[in-house]
């Protein structure tokens, strides 16, 4: 079986082919805000040094969010145009369980203002805290999170997407038009929007 695995939710850009269970190619670099102008050419490499086509691929895994609003959508735009196009099945993956998917842990992602994008994950990467939105010292996250050492400006993933896509190989796929991207939040504008209304 022929994987794409796609992981824009970060200013860590992922791209893998994984063919047979090995990856045949992977991108994975940090592009900080470059994530749109480099999906398109990262691709074009991924299946030209896997020497293979876009309709020879089996299924695809996209990270649905939490995570950057605009790199969410686009590579889950490229995801679903291809989906669709080709008629490949393809699977949503939450951005949290790919960061500790080596060995399991608390992922964070840093949504400003004190809050954090959390989700907990045992070594199987079954959840033990769910994907959430929520103040950085929620009380019901503090099991989980050593604050002490935390800094996430060194803390990094501990990525094994290998694990994550036998995980959720056999998970049903969704239909293209019908998949979202999961923010855990509302938007700037959206937050806007909805303080004007009430004021």
């Amino acid at each position: 079986m022929k994987y794409l695995f796609i992981n824009s939710a970060t200013a860590n850009l992922v791209v893998a082919i994984i063919n047979n269970g090995k990856i045949a190619y992977i991108y994975d670099n940090n592009d900080g805000n470059d994530t749109s102008s480099k999906m398109m050419p990262v691709l074009d490499e991924a299946f030209k040094k896997s020497e293979l086509k876009p309709k020879d691929i089996d299924k695809i895994f996209v990270v649905t969010g939490p995570g950057s609003f605009t790199g969410i959508r686009v590579g889950l735009t490229v995801a679903k145009v291809m989906a669709y196009s080709l008629n490949i099945p393809i699977i949503p993956i939450s951005s949290l369980e790919v960061m500790v998917s080596g060995n399991g842990g608390t992922a964070l992602i840093n949504a400003r203002r004190g809050y954090v994008f959390a989700g907990s994950y045992d070594g199987n990467l079954n959840s033990l805290y769910p994907d959430s939105y929520v103040l950085m010292n929620d009380h019901l996250l503090k099991p989980y999170v050593s604050y002490d050492s935390f800094d996430f400006e060194t803390i990094k993933p501990n990525i094994d997407i290998l694990k994550v896509v036998k995980k959720h190989e056999n998970d049903k796929d969704v239909n293209p038009h019908l998949i979202k991207p999961n923010y855990l939040k509302l938007t700037e504008a959206e937050e806007k929007l909805n303080n004007d209304r009430v004021s």
